[in-house]
């Protein structure tokens, strides 16, 4: 069956007009890097809305950074048409990440659909992340359609693993689609299909207007773009519009879909997705998750929108030039329209200056956060080591809720309380022995483990989320040969034996530097933060002690020596008491600097300390203190 989108344009099908019975809303949803935007790129193509001159790979990934880590960041809503059996049905598209930091981003998607494409890689099967979006789309009652794709390449077992997915969807293998995003096949029975099983939405198209805002993003021209799912009613261009939840009244400048790029209608109807345009300025004034209505006929309740997230990990990320807070602020109020899951609120450091406390979903989130900040808004920035929330009770019974640790309260501590996760690990059987020492270093308990076909097992584990978000996922890939994959996601707190490493450069504590652990674990940060100081801090004309400490017990330390000039070069011969005496005399002199001296920490030496990248130096710290634990124990 060919496709013909030569009736796009007619009346009939017009945005605004289109027949709630011709929509089909869905969303492709799967593991990192199992073809979902190039599954995407075969859509768009089939459907003739984008030219073959103007084709490129990973079309829908628009960021300059999507395209060059090869990974989908922001969910994109599409519109396609599609004709099945003489009838040209309207399909709306939206594209979502893989990643697990960027689960928030799905989450709306979904709620913005009735049916899900749950994509498998035909080569490795089902893994954590797939698991995770399957049990998020059976939650909001959405349609599943299984796909196994990259059936082309010659390592594929399509028979194998549709026998997987049978037996998770409780279907028949040969229910499971068979397709190829890179050379097209299967992907117009696909579409086919779509349009069989994927229910139409159920709005009421005659009510008052209500549409959900599911995302938006600021445009330096235009201001801010509004990305709407209408459920019920209908909203025209020339209509005031209200925001139920800010209680703001706009102008719209513009309203439209996505097809594939901004395309200006009379009207959006119920059941479509598309966007709007007020001009507004102020970020303030919209919020994902709020409900625009018509302001001449206001609708009397406002939709449920959505759960707000609730960060897993945080840093704190300042400016290296201290004149760029402002900036740094509006930079973060418009990042904070395109990304609903960042958190953030202004904080103060002795050693950075004025920053922000910022929340993320995890350490990929903050990393891609840092770079849009640095790349779209031209700031410099220094981020502090992320950590996670502590609930810390004194001695005295006050609760202190700590996301940072120079909030972690001085004095006796009775009792320190820890987020936990549960963590969904897959992997070939014969790597079942090193993902369990992995687990049981990062202090993890095992839970239960179910073989998934005959030979791949779904481990579960509780693990602190301190445990996971710094370097577990690439142990766990070097562990496994890049076979294993991690899913997780809250599971409650528990009590541990935590404290708060101090680090103080000749006797002075260095907020920036402090960090909470594990009491097991004070000893190996103390030796390698304080060696990574003494390579990056210059010398000085005196000596300089670096130390770490846990209250007032110090664990660890080095010393950067003092430069020194030869005092002795001039005495050749003579008594030794001439020489005795110049070096008490300049010994004198270093200790009355020592006194007196001040030290400055350059800002590229808070850079590298606080970076989480291991530089080879690193790398050798990290072996002497394994070796140091091994010799010790």
């Amino acid at each position: 069956m060919a496709n013909d989108s030569t009736g796009v344009n007619g009346q009939r099908n017009q945005p605004g007009f289109t027949d709630q019975s011709l929509i089909r809303n869905f969303c492709i949803i799967a593991h990192i890097d199992h073809g979902k935007s190039t599954v995407a790129d075969r859509i768009l193509q089939l459907s003739g809305i984008v030219p073959e001159r103007e084709m490129r790979d990973r079309f829908l990934d628009r960021m300059d950074i999507e395209q060059e880590r090869g990974i989908t960041i922001k969910s994109q809503a599409v519109r396609v048409p599609w004709t099945f059996d003489g009838t040209e049905y309207t399909l709306g598209m939206i594209d979502t990440p893989g990643h697990v930091d960027f689960t928030y981003e799905v989450s709306r998607a979904l709620a913005a659909c009735e049916g899900a494409v749950l994509l498998v890689d035909a080569t490795q099967g089902i893994e954590a992340q797939t698991l995770s979006n399957l049990y998020m789309a059976i939650d909001h009652d959405l349609t599943v359609i299984p796909v196994l794709n990259k059936i082309d390449l010659p390592s594929a077992e399509p028979d194998k693993h549709a026998e997987e997915i049978a037996g998770l969807l409780g279907c028949k293998p040969d229910d499971v689609m068979r397709v190829s995003g890179k050379t097209g096949e299967g992907v117009a029975d696909l579409l086919d299909r779509i349009v069989m099983e994927v229910p139409p939405p159920h709005g009421e198209p005659q009510a008052p207007a209500r549409a959900l805002i599911f995302d938006s993003v600021y445009d330096s021209y235009r201001g801010i773009v509004t990305y709407i799912r209408m459920v019920d009613g209908k909203l025209h261009d020339r209509e005031r519009l209200h925001m139920m939840g800010v209680g703001t009244t706009h102008e719209p400048i513009e309203i439209g879909v996505v097809s594939p790029d901004m395309t200006p209608t009379k009207a959006l109807g119920a059941g479509e997705v598309g966007y709007v345009i007020t001009g507004a300025k102020d970020v303030r004034q919209s919020k994902v998750g709020d409900t625009i209505t018509s302001a001449v006929r206001p609708a009397g309740k406002e939709l449920p929108g959505y759960r707000d997230p609730k960060p897993m990990v945080y840093a704190g990320l300042f400016p290296i030039d201290n004149a760029q807070f402002p900036e740094l602020r509006d930079a973060l109020d418009k990042l904070r329209l395109n990304d609903a899951a960042l958190m953030y609120q202004p904080e103060t450091s002795v050693a950075l200056g004025f920053g922000f406390r910022c929340g993320f979903l995890g350490l990929l989130h903050m990393e891609i956060v840092s770079e849009r900040l640095e790349r779209e808004f031209g700031l410099d920035l220094i981020s502090t080591a992320p950590n996670v929330t502590y609930d810390v009770t004194s001695e005295d019974g006050t609760v202190h809720h700590v996301t940072n640790p120079s909030e972690f309260p001085d004095g006796k501590v009775k009792r320190v309380v820890e987020p936990m996760v549960a963590a969904d690990i897959i992997v070939p059987k014969e790597f079942i022995g090193a993902v369990m020492d992995l687990c049981q270093d990062h202090r993890g308990e095992m839970g239960t483990m179910e073989y998934i076909g005959s030979d791949r097992v779904e481990m579960h584990y509780r693990i602190p989320l301190a445990e996971i978000v710094f370097d577990f996922f690439d142990q766990l890939k070097s562990r496994t040969k890049g076979y294993g994959s991690l899913d997780y996601h809250e599971d409650g707190e528990q009590a541990a034996d935590l404290v708060k490493v101090d680090i103080l450069i000749q006797g002075e504590r260095v907020d920036a530097f402090s960090a909470i652990v594990h009491r097991d674990k004070a000893y190996a940060y103390g030796v390698m933060m304080t060696k990574r100081l003494r390579e990056l801090i210059p010398r000085q004309q005196f000596e300089i002690p670096l130390q770490a400490a846990i209250g007032s017990r110090i664990i660890a330390r080095e010393t950067i020596r003092a430069l020194r000039k030869d005092v002795l070069a001039k005495c050749y011969g003579g008594d030794i008491t001439r020489k005795r005496k110049l070096l008490e005399k300049q010994k004198a002199g270093k200790k009355r600097m020592k006194m007196l001296g001040h030290v400055e920490v350059p800002q590229e030496a808070f850079i590298a300390a606080l970076s989480t990248g291991e530089t080879g130096t690193d790398r050798d710290t990290k072996d002497k203190i394994r070796a140091a634990e091994k010799s010790a124990s």
